[in-house]
């Protein structure tokens, strides 16, 4: 497969290097130890996961900006950069666990904006339903607390980016020629929102202050 002009492999390498060796560092946790349970697996498939989908969401970014849906590439950017944290955090308590993290970043298959947002949908929807649930279960019978946060963190976030790629989905007539938007993207747990009618994260419950603008 060809790499789309818009993606820079050696950027994406960078960045991937970059949150293996420093993480994001999630508060507590267990002592690093060489674990070799299935959490551990599954802590490195999500890292994965999520570092994939960084790379995928800023190449949709780019195409919507292309075909004129500024508000979309706003939503994709915001998106990517949640899903930068999730990667961030799961680095974290991977080493914790005595491992390494590790990405193979694959060249995203870019579409139409209509057809970017639908994939989005069916990944989002598959890790808030199926995938995190499932890594929760693990690692709750490994005791693995930090684990637990991870993944709940990013299953939340998860379920919030489905619910606003939906909308997009529902209004993108309407979203032609739209402008960039700006979203709120909480630095501790990824949650992504238009609007920043609260006090605390509803997800984590630092303050707002946790937040960053990305439009």
């Amino acid at each position: 497969m060809t790499t789309p002009r818009f993606i820079r492999p050696a950027a994406l390498a960078l960045f991937v290097a970059a949150i293996a060796v420093v993480g994001f560092g999630l508060p507590g946790g267990e002592a690093a130890a060489a674990a070799t349970g299935k959490t551990l697996d599954n802590l490195n498939a999500a890292f994965n996961g999520e570092s994939n989908a960084h790379a995928r969401y800023l190449a949709f970014a780019t195409k919507a900006g292309e075909e004129g849906y500024g508000e979309v590439a706003s939503l994709f950017r915001a998106a990517a950069r949640a899903e930068e944290i999730h990667a961030a955090n799961h680095a974290t308590v991977i080493k914790k666990l005595g491992g390494v993290p590790k990405a193979d970043i694959q060249a995203p298959d870019v579409k139409s904006t209509k057809e970017n947002l639908e994939a989005a949908i069916k990944g989002e929807s598959y890790e808030r339903d199926t995938m995190y649930p499932e890594f929760l279960v693990q690692a709750r019978k490994e005791g693995l607390r930090d684990a637990i946060e991870t993944f709940n963190f990013a299953k939340s976030a998860e379920a919030e980016h489905a619910t606003l790629y939906t909308a997009a989905l529902a209004n993108l007539g309407a979203l032609k020629g739209s402008q960039a938007k700006p979203y709120f993207v909480c630095t501790v747990c990824g949650n992504t929102t238009p609007q920043m009618n609260f006090e605390k994260c509803p997800v984590c419950f630092n303050g707002k202050d946790k937040y960053i603008q990305v439009s």
